[in-house]
């Protein structure tokens, strides 16, 4: 599933390209995504100017003069930009095409993704309840270690709650979690202000360094200006199960926490 440095790649990509540009249709081919595609989409949003792509948490947001297109990626999703009218493949859904003659399109094999519109976005259902963005200062150490006081779950489904912090998935929790010597398995109640600040500043550290180099390509994501991420080459645990540790030669482990597999370092990570 892209992440929040892929989501946050894509942003960056399709904004230029977007931002001050009239819509000139929508075209949709396929309506059955997670929840279904609105039927009055092409007429609400045709003819209106972007005015600015957002993102919030894993979501895009795509606003224009009088409303705002929800989008998320689900599973396999992307959104890339291409000609007006270039023929489409197999699970490229919806084009939103642009006076500019580009278009937007949204690709999604296994249409588990969103394209949903909403007046008021931040109140949306889906993101009223999310919780601080991490690379702004109201997510930080402090608030880690209050939220996880009493909480006997394993450190590592608790960061990636999205109500305690959102955007810190599978890839970068682990990864997080590696470089502040934390074992996921952890209780959440059980860690100490001190090593909850580290953790933080790990997480914001290897985030912002994903987004840098285009997020992690693993199986489906490319970015929105069509070019791959790779912040793979820099990752020490994520998918590394059974490999030498690369700061102590111990092998990684691999457990299942929160349904999610969570590799880590039993020597550097206690």
């Amino acid at each position: 599933m892209p992440e929040l440095p892929e989501v946050e790649t894509t942003r960056r990509g399709i904004a230029p390209h977007l931002e001050g540009q009239r819509v000139s249709r929508v075209v949709v081919r396929e309506r059955r995504l997670r929840w279904p595609i609105p039927d009055d989409l092409d007429a609400r949003l045709s003819g209106q100017r972007i005015v600015l792509v957002e993102r919030r948490a894993k979501y895009l947001l795509i606003n224009a003069e009088v409303g705002t297109l929800i989008s998320h990626l689900g599973m396999s999703g992307n959104l890339r930009l291409v000609e007006v009218g270039m023929p489409a493949a197999k699970h490229e859904h919806v084009d939103i095409e642009l006076e500019s003659g580009l278009a937007l399109r949204y690709t999604d094999p296994r249409r588990f993704g969103a394209m949903l519109w909403s007046q008021d976005p931040h109140n949306h259902a889906l993101l009223i309840r999310l919780g601080p963005e991490p690379l702004t200062d109201l997510f930080d150490g402090e608030r880690l270690f209050q939220l996880s006081r009493g909480r006997s779950m394993a450190v590592k489904p608790f960061v990636m709650d999205n109500a305690v912090v959102v955007g810190v998935g599978n890839i970068y929790a682990t990864e997080a979690l590696f470089a502040a010597g934390i074992d996921p398995r952890r209780e959440a109640g059980g860690i100490s202000r001190a090593r909850y600040l580290k953790l933080a500043i790990e997480i914001k550290r290897i985030l912002a360094a994903a987004i840098e180099r285009g997020g992690t390509t693993l199986r489906d994501f490319i970015g929105g200006d069509g070019q791959p991420g790779y912040f793979q080459q820099e990752l020490f645990v994520y998918g590394r199960a059974g490999e030498a540790c690369k700061v102590c030669g111990t092998e990684l482990r691999n457990v299942v926490l929160g349904q999610r597999a969570s590799v880590f370092c039993p020597r550097c990570q206690r």
